[in-house]
């Protein structure tokens, strides 16, 4: 869905990205990470067709970004950080110019608007103006006119930032809603909380870098990852799971493991009485819930 070969960025007095390759597949969420000003916005206006690469390709959907500019944003969707609404006009007027503007035929506009506010929870908002919402009401707003004429890939730049705790769960929630109905997802953000729930892949850029040069899978929904704690000390865990049947262990010591396992709940209890049986005094059992964090300082300590 998105090639990126030896990408070279530069602004009049900095390289902002240094020659990235990289491939994202379809129908993903993959958040790009690193701290700021490592050049994750560069990157996504890259990606966005909005800035030429002064050498090497971007190619979306089969496209060049260079070559073809015009045919990849309607293809595309793109969430800056900072983004403009026209306050003074009521969301459906907000929604079809955004149809509008996107080559969406006017006989279609209105049921192009109903679908996009639905996706995003907004159908009892058609009325009310723009400036009269919450901000959370306004991010779902943004991201509706990005995605009222259905792209296919869809990138956002730090869409969780103000948010309430509320808000950020809707956002997650909408944000896999999309990538199941067949949208391809970049997500930027240099939280690494905002971006566990939903992205299953990551990208760590630092320095205009790609930090171990490829995309890193962090989540596989049919097998996650557990961490385990035992009470007592026993040296022989890691071995003992090695030799257990659809287990990967990640990593461990004489304490905890972290493993990989299916999500099947008569697996894990088996998995569980097993190791009761063996002696090992099982304390806690669960999936871990920083498979993107644990991912990023793993691969940031080796690249230090």
């Amino acid at each position: 869905m998105i090639e990126v070969r030896d990408l070279v960025y530069e602004y009049p007095s900095v390289r902002a990205l240094k020659g990235v390759s990289l491939h994202i597949r379809p129908q993903t969420i993959t958040a790009l990470v690193g701290p700021n000003g490592a050049g994750k916005t560069t990157f996504l206006r890259c990606l966005a067709a909005l800035e030429p690469p002064y050498s090497g390709t971007v190619t979306i959907d089969g496209l060049d970004t260079r070559d073809a500019p015009r045919a990849i944003h309607s293809r595309l969707g793109y969430l800056p950080d900072f983004y403009g609404l026209y306050d003074a006009l009521n969301v459906r007027r907000v929604l079809t110019y955004a149809a509008r503007s996107r080559g969406i035929a006017a006989a279609m506009v209105a049921g192009a608007v109903e679908k996009a506010a639905g996706r995003v929870a907004l159908m009892d908002r058609l009325e009310a103006k723009a400036g009269e919402l919450s901000r959370g009401l306004r991010q779902r707003l943004a991201i509706a006119q990005v995605i009222v004429h259905e792209p296919r890939v869809l990138l956002l730049d730090e869409p969780a930032a103000g948010l309430d705790p509320q808000a950020r769960r809707d956002l997650s929630t909408l944000l896999v809603t999309l990538k199941d109905g067949g949208m391809t997802l970049v997500v930027s953000s240099h939280i690494l909380a905002e971006l566990e729930d939903y992205c299953s892949e990551m990208i760590i850029i630092e320095a205009g870098l790609i930090v171990g040069g490829q995309a890193i899978k962090v989540r596989d929904v049919e097998r996650p990852r557990y961490m385990l704690e035992i009470a007592t000390a026993r040296s022989d865990l890691r071995e003992f799971l090695a030799g257990r049947a659809g287990v990967d262990v990640i990593e461990a010591d004489q304490h905890h493991a972290l493993i990989t396992h299916t999500k099947n709940a008569a697996a894990r209890a088996r998995l569980i009485r097993d190791l009761l049986a063996s002696g090992f005094e099982v304390s806690s059992f669960g999936e871990s819930t920083k498979a993107l964090e644990d991912a990023y300082f793993k691969q940031v300590g080796q690249g230090a």
